[in-house]
């Protein structure tokens, strides 16, 4: 889930009240790594940059052309002046970090004594395999493989480079310098010394690493977020009920920071559509698509950018909805808590990852305030099994109950 970079009021999506960066030591340096090359410097990547020039790594940020860098090295001055202000960060500090950072065009100088690449270039699978032809070309022999990317399919891409054990997804959600999750996803060929390095290259950063045992489509947050946001528009329908009514039951009865419309607009419909795209490409039973997000799409209503997409805004800044409490007893988010239980028992019994983790990444990357099965569990089980028993049979084997909820619903 890619959330938009200017608005620091971002927070409240993670129902925190203060921001959860802390003064930063930049002397900390890993043992093993210290040369760090970010590929690509829009919105990821120069916060990726960022956010490891601070914590001690020397960075070499590389894209195609000058002018680029110069705007990204301006919105990173721009970020660590916020910083110096909050008195999140000190004026030796800021220094420190901006003598760290450097900027080239040039791949093959970008490249030179890189310990770790993150590629975090747009998400076209067609681009990538340009860029990493070139990667391979001129990287050391040492130098590990991440790639940024929030929904392609990591083994693929490692599949592109002459080094798949030593390559791994390192997906941060956005703005880096905020966010506290990063997905760490393992390929199939990814090796276990990799995998070892990159936890505690996040960890490094100041970030909550959670570990995605298994190349899936969605990993873990999108698994959940994406499809919740195609059965919102599916639940409008059926249940003749409004954006306002969904979003404001979401966060009364299951303890969602935002609702649903409300999020995949401050998202990005456009992220949200491409996002879709994809995961229904590499698993067509993990989205039920619902046509509405397409025809937004199509008609540029992207959400808080464009100042339309589910609801309307009066410019393209950081906007809340005023969500009625009244609103949430027209709607029952049963159906919507169903849907994203099934897929986190999905992730859980196919061994995807380790319960904390996901509760720790819906947590950190959706901001949920409860335990989504804790939740669930609360419902009851059974309850949620015969809510997807009935919309199965209604709807289509997308809603059909999997053998984690089977067995905890007996």
């Amino acid at each position: 889930m890619e959330l938009r970079n200017h608005s620091l009021k971002l927070l409240s999506i993670q129902g925190k009240t203060k921001s959860p960066l802390r003064m930063i030591d930049c002397d900390r340096k890993m043992d093993k790594m210290a040369n760090v090359t970010v590929l690509g410097s829009g919105t990821m990547g120069h916060g990726i940059a960022q956010i490891a020039a601070m914590a001690g790594f020397k960075v070499l940020l590389r894209d195609v052309e000058q002018r680029f860098l110069d705007s990204a090295m301006d919105k990173i001055k721009w970020s660590l002046n916020k910083m110096v202000e909050k008195n999140k960060l000190t004026k030796e500090s800021f220094e420190q970090t901006l003598s760290r950072l450097e900027p080239v065009v040039d791949m093959k100088e970008g490249l030179k004594g890189a310990d770790l690449v993150i590629e975090a270039v747009p998400e076209d699978l067609s681009l990538k395999r340009i860029v990493y032809k070139e990667v391979s070309s001129y990287a050391d022999p040492k130098t590990i493989f991440a790639s940024n990317t929030s929904t392609l399919p990591i083994s693929e891409m490692a599949d592109l480079t002459d080094r798949p054990g030593s390559f791994i997804g390192l997906h941060f959600f956005n703005p880096p310098q905020l966010m506290k999750l990063v997905e760490v996803i393992r390929g199939h060929k990814t090796d276990q010394s990799t995998v070892e390095s990159l936890m505690t290259f996040v960890e490094a950063l100041g970030k909550t690493p959670v570990l995605v045992q298994k190349d899936v489509a969605g990993f873990i947050v999108n698994r959940i977020f994406i499809p919740l946001v195609h059965e919102a528009v599916f639940c409008k329908e059926r249940d003749g009920v409004t954006y306002e009514e969904i979003d404001a039951a979401l966060k009364s009865k299951l303890g969602f920071p935002m609702g649903i419309f409300e999020l995949a607009d401050y998202t990005g419909l456009d992220v949200v559509n491409k996002a879709s795209h994809e995961m229904h490409l590499r698993d067509d039973k993990v989205i039920n698509p619902h046509p509405l997000i397409e025809k937004l799409f199509q008609e540029k209503k992207l959400g808080q950018k464009t100042g339309e997409g589910f609801y309307s805004y009066s410019s393209n800044k950081y906007e809340r909805k005023d969500l009625v409490q009244a609103d949430a007893e027209a709607f029952d988010p049963t159906v919507m808590l169903a849907v994203a239980s099934n897929n986190a028992g999905w992730l859980l019994s196919n061994e995807v990852c380790a319960q904390s983790d996901l509760e720790k990444a819906l947590r950190l990357g959706m901001g949920l305030k409860k335990d989504l099965l804790a939740t669930a569990a609360e419902v009851g089980m059974k309850s949620i099994v015969e809510k997807l028993n009935e919309m199965s049979e209604k709807y289509g084997k997308f809603y059909a109950p999997g053998p984690y909820l089977l067995k905890f619903a007996g």
